[in-house]
């Protein structure tokens, strides 16, 4: 039986450790049938050994979102191994140390500068430098954590992440010509590399123990995996500009 995403050839960045969400997106984009190429930054190693854990090889290159030469170039790599693209996968979230901990009010520009570059505007600058690969439309997917409210800890990681899903929307409006869909999936916190920067991560995840209507593992980063690859996949041919939360339910409950 052919997968969801047999055929589909899908660039996807953000594979750091095998609790990433991103590399459980990966594993599943891989046993549905596509063809994946991964990006990395800083360290390209670190995912090239990461990546002998999926099930078949695939290529990993070096992608730094916020340097131009490093785009200007993505489209000619990718289009050399794979031809063309069908989806992308964002994972990509950085903010500074002092921009993360309980430092909001304190917390300069260039750090909020650099947290909004990594963390938000590279949806749009990763999308359009793949863009030229994605003639024939094509699924681009984010990874959020829900903006909607004001997190212990998160400090101005919460704004970066509303202004990616703020970014989200504008390019569902902007791409919906050339059929490309424009998506997010808002997941639950879960024990990656990610989460363990930020100080007083566990306090935060504590919530969902007693919040969360179905039970939360923070150690199954699959689900969140699962929701990337349906959205990549044809079976939501007119969903753009949402976010889907795989999250336990938890975004619904007040109190």
């Amino acid at each position: 039986m052919s997968g969801i995403l047999e055929g589909k050839r899908v660039l996807i960045t953000g594979v750091l450790m095998e609790s990433s969400i991103a590399f459980h997106a990966a594993k599943l984009a891989q046993e549905q049938g596509a063809e994946i190429i991964l990006t990395a930054f800083p360290r390209p190693t670190l995912t090239e050994r990461i990546a002998k854990k999926l099930p078949k090889p695939t290529k990993v290159i070096e992608l730094d979102v916020t340097n131009d030469e490093h785009l200007a170039r993505l489209a000619d790599v990718v289009g050399e191994e794979l031809g063309g693209l069908d989806g992308v996968v964002h994972s990509i979230g950085f903010a500074p140390q002092d921009a993360l901990g309980g430092n909001f009010l304190n917390t300069p520009f260039e750090s909020v500068a650099t947290a909004m570059h990594v963390s938000a505007y590279s949806l749009k600058s990763l999308t359009m430098a793949c863009m030229p690969l994605m003639q024939n439309g094509g699924s681009v997917v984010g990874l959020t954590f829900d903006a909607q409210y004001a997190w212990p800890q998160y400090d101005w990681m919460g704004p970066a992440k509303a202004a990616l899903e703020a970014t989200s929307r504008y390019m569902a409006r902007d791409l919906g010509k050339q059929n490309i869909r424009c998506n997010l999936v808002s997941a639950g916190p879960i024990g990656s590399m990610a989460a363990k920067s930020i100080p007083g991560f566990s306090d935060l995840a504590a919530v969902w123990d007693s919040r969360s209507p179905l039970e939360w593992d923070l150690k199954d980063p699959e689900p969140a995996g699962r929701g990337i690859v349906a959205l990549l996949s044809d079976w939501f041919p007119k969903t753009t500009g949402e976010i889907i939360h795989v999250d336990g339910g938890l975004h619904a409950i007040g109190a």
